[in-house]
């Protein structure tokens, strides 16, 4: 699991050209680490893989991976557009420097005010619900407009992250999808797009290949029974990255190759004329520039098992308890050293289920030790909170042998920044 942007320097773990020890050291644990380096070369690998087969391409970056400003910045300048799912993520997006027509917003259970927000900021919508609809085209009729269909077939790595399907609350189905169109048609809407997303996670692309299929279907029949045409056709995001050591990477050329056909049989099955291809990857993008570094600060053990206490919990990263995710683990100081010893690795959450791993082998630990947890740019800090009044942690970025903090780590102050006393209880 030790590859580029990783690496191994004399049994200590490296970052591009930087210790992690000395990250540790400078910026204190838990900490989140992301290469800019890795961020660029895994957008251009797809980026490439997918325009040298289809020109109209358009890749959107799946802001709720991570929507570090530092990291928008470095996409942007990498060609990328923004996949975003609240107004908080605009917001930052614009904050970020993107522009309206760089943004796709895609949210489900959306407010009037929200909506109201994104009407005003003159960004494209991508439309979950007649209700939504019903409620934008109250506000204003924009020019341009994109629904959410649910393809009838879902994956994902767990059931919490399949997005597409009879239980997932996302998107039109086939019929109130071609009800949607005609309605927006209407009412005077010009310029139309369509969006599918299936699941998050996906390794194995059959699934993803028959969602796109089945995709196709409908959305040929939309165009036929309104009498539009799509400006964009977007296939959504999902693709995952190997967690485990037996896992293999997705062949991205592959996957362009595979897409591609699909698409281009679709365009031409149905009629269509040349819209652009438009993907959304989030995991793909980040989540291998990415470490988790957090130091041993307590060993103990019961007659069953033995605890390497961590300061980080399922506060810092959720991933573990919230979806039972493996993410591997080395000892950042000690990689030269055989695993000799099986640990729990627990965290300093008050709940038995605060763990980042069980079982795991590992060379044997001392306190002072550092660990790095891989695989975490993507959904790590983005999903973070305060539980047990516990400030969130610090992220750095490396380029190349330079380094420095692009979030700064919270204090026990910030805890309290938006709390208010009532008036009644300060009397005393």
């Amino acid at each position: 699991m030790i590859k580029p942007p990783l690496s191994n320097r004399d049994g200590r773990l490296f970052i591009e050209e930087v210790s992690t020890l000395r990250l540790a050291e400078e910026y204190d644990t838990p900490l989140y680490v992301v290469s800019e380096t890795k961020i660029r070369e895994n957008y251009r690998r797809l980026s490439s893989a997918l325009s040298s087969r289809y020109p109209k391409t358009r890749i959107l970056y799946a802001a709720k991976a991570n929507t570090n400003i530092s990291i928008l910045k470095i996409l942007r300048s990498e060609g990328a557009f923004l996949d975003t799912v609240s107004p908080g993520e605009v917001f930052t997006a614009f904050k970020a420097g993107f522009k309206p027509g760089e943004l796709l917003y895609t949210g489900t259970s959306v407010r009037n005010d929200e909506l109201e927000y994104l009407l005003k900021s003159k960004i494209l919508i991508n439309v979950d619900s007649l209700s939504q609809l019903r409620r934008i085209l109250d506000i204003e009729a924009p020019k341009t407009i994109s629904f959410r269909v649910n393809p009838k077939a879902g994956a994902g790595h767990h059931k919490h992250v399949i997005t597409a399907g009879a239980k997932a609350k996302f998107g039109l189905w086939e019929d109130e999808a071609l009800e949607a169109y005609r309605i927006a048609r209407d009412r005077g809407v010009e310029k139309f797009g369509i969006q599918m997303h299936i699941g998050s996670g996906i390794l194995e692309l059959s699934p993803y290949l028959k969602g796109v299929e089945k995709f196709f279907k409908i959305l040929g029949k939309i165009g036929r029974s309104v009498g539009i045409s799509f400006e964009f056709i977007d296939l959504g995001g999902g693709l995952g990255v190997p967690y485990r050591p037996e896992q293999n990477e997705i062949n991205i050329e592959h996957f362009s190759d595979e897409v591609a056909r699909l698409f281009r049989e679709g365009v031409k099955q149905f009629g269509l004329e040349e819209p652009e291809l438009w993907i959304e990857p989030g995991r793909y993008l980040i989540a291998d520039a990415g470490i988790l570094l957090t130091k041993v600060n307590t060993l103990k053990s019961n007659p069953t098992r033995k605890f390497a206490g961590v300061d980080a919990g399922f506060n810092t990263l959720i991933r573990p308890i919230l979806y039972g995710s493996y993410h591997h683990i080395l000892v950042a100081n000690k990689l030269d050293e055989e695993p000799t010893e099986t640990y729990d690795v627990v965290g300093p959450i008050c709940e038995s289920g605060d763990a980042l791993a069980r079982d795991r082998r590992l060379p044997r630990l001392s306190e002072g030790d550092l660990l790095a947890v891989l695989n975490a740019g993507a959904y790590g800090f983005s999903m973070c909170s305060n539980y047990n009044s516990r400030p969130k942690p610090a992220e750095a970025l490396v380029k190349k042998d330079e380094h420095t903090l692009i979030r700064a780590r919270e204090s026990f102050e910030d805890l309290l920044l938006k709390q208010r006393i009532p008036d009644w209880l300060m009397i005393g």
